[in-house]
């Protein structure tokens, strides 16, 4: 699996596991229970994986609904 995305917004993970799930792209959410280690407070940023043969096709998704990657 390949990161497709790092951040600390819920909001922004969440559309873009919809955006997605919606072209048939699985994906998964990584160091979602981080918070634990953190208290709760969301300074750590949680990873969207998706499989290395999906990795193009998942960036031109996001990058074509506004989203910038690194």
């Amino acid at each position: 699996m390949r990161q497709l995305m790092r951040t600390t917004d819920p909001t922004r993970l969440a559309f873009a596991q919809a955006l997605l799930q919606g072209e048939d792209i699985d994906c998964f959410e990584m160091d979602v229970n981080m918070s634990v280690l953190e208290g709760s407070i969301g300074i750590l940023p949680r990873r969207l994986m998706v499989l290395d043969r999906d990795l193009d096709a998942a960036r031109k998704v996001l990058l074509d609904n506004g989203f910038e990657l690194d």
